[in-house]
């Protein structure tokens, strides 16, 4: 997220910025970044079309990179509670990059590329941290190639995949988490089946010079508008996806994040890879308690759990926001929240104590002064529409 001293003359602006201006964006500092917010038809307008058709998402703030050598994906997968060495060429995969005590320093796809080659895309606040990072940890090991010349676009929606292939015959072929190099009319570009509003569609990496050119192509479509920052993190939120900074940061540990899915029974206990990442211990001992959460739970070791909760009133109920026990007692915060366009009701997600995190628990938000009841549910708000095949 941007901070309170970004200025107009401090930021950075992607390979975009005069086309964003051009098509009326309403411009904010983000991540470092002058992005869009939102276009003229509003953050209304623009949720409803991702859902509907297809949107493009300017997402070029974020950090591209290549990790290069034999030991890359065995040296990658020691920053990770992940399987990067098992993951076959032409699929993706996400991660977590974590510190020496399990907190999370950043949420990340990665690709393999095949030839002792990953592509890694790390988020846009944290990616100069993230290449120290991984430098420091892995550069002796491997080649640590960051790609500050390209850029990267997001074609969301159910239209996506048609609109796509209209340009670049055989995209359609993808399916969820893979992806390959391809031309979409006359640009080379590099294509995952991937996204970050729970349809189906594309994350696009192209050459920097290209992205003014590729972005008017897509737009040319009758399928597709442009979409800010603000439909993003409303479509982001219904499909249950943390936003880094938000709901997911260094005091939180993958167990707590309810990101389990997400760690590969051959990292976890009695797997081949047993542990050998940063805060292994830690975690391991989590993952122990989250898989007998039926039982006798030990709260010292694990205290909280991310959850979604849906307002029982229609009252939004936003980020920072109080939790309560119908008893008075604090037990969490809100970190993510709003009224959902699509879900067409107040939806949030939060940390709260462990005894907490079932489903169909009721608790309370304080929202101005005043209790607002809630409830625990499953996530996502609305259903994936994800392409597997």
């Amino acid at each position: 997220m941007a901070t309170p001293s970004d200025t107009a003359a401090e930021l950075l602006k992607t390979p975009l910025n005069d086309l964003h201006v051009e098509l009326g964006g309403r411009m904010v500092p983000f991540a470092g970044y002058s992005m869009p917010v939102q276009y003229p038809a509003g953050l209304m307008a623009e949720h409803k079309h991702t859902r509907e058709a297809a949107g493009l998402f300017d997402i070029s703030h974020m950090g591209q990179l290549r990790l290069v050598g034999p030991d890359a994906a065995a040296a990658f997968e020691t920053l990770m509670p992940v399987d990067v060495i098992g993951l076959a060429p032409g699929k993706q995969r996400y991660g977590l990059l974590l510190d020496d005590n399990g907190g999370i320093l950043d949420d990340l796809m990665f690709f393999n590329e095949g030839k002792d080659s990953l592509f890694v895309i790390v988020n846009g606040a944290c990616k100069a941290a993230d290449i120290a990072h991984i430098t420091a940890r892995i550069g002796g090991r491997c080649s640590v190639q960051p790609l500050p010349d390209h850029a990267l676009l997001a074609l969301q929606g159910p239209q996506a995949a048609a609109t796509l292939a209209r340009l670049s015959p055989g995209v359609e072929r993808y399916v969820f988490m893979t992806g390959g190099a391809v031309q979409i009319g006359s640009i080379p570009a590099f294509v995952t089946r991937s996204g970050y509003t729970g349809e189906d569609g594309f994350e696009i990496s192209v050459a920097a010079s290209d992205a003014d050119a590729l972005a008017r192509l897509l737009l040319a479509q009758p399928e597709v508008k442009p979409i800010g920052l603000g439909a993003r993190n409303s479509l982001r939120l219904e499909a249950g996806l943390c936003l880094y900074g938000n709901d997911i940061d260094t005091t939180t540990t993958p167990v707590e994040a309810s990101l389990n899915w997400a760690m590969q029974k051959v990292r976890r206990a009695g797997g081949t890879r047993e542990g050998g990442f940063p805060g292994a211990e830690k975690i391991l001992a989590q993952l122990a308690v989250a898989s007998d959460l039926a039982g006798h739970v030990d709260q010292k070791t694990l205290t909280r759990k991310r959850v979604g909760l849906v307002a029982l009133e229609r009252v939004p109920v936003r980020d920072g926001t109080e939790l309560q026990s119908f008893e008075g007692h604090l037990i969490g915060k809100v970190t993510s929240g709003l009224l959902g366009p699509t879900a067409d009701r107040p939806i949030a997600m939060a940390y709260v104590a462990t005894a907490f995190s079932e489903p169909g628990t009721r608790i309370q938000a304080i929202v101005r002064g005043k209790p607002v009841p809630m409830e625990v549910t499953t996530m996502p708000f609305v259903p994936t529409r994800y392409f597997r095949g």
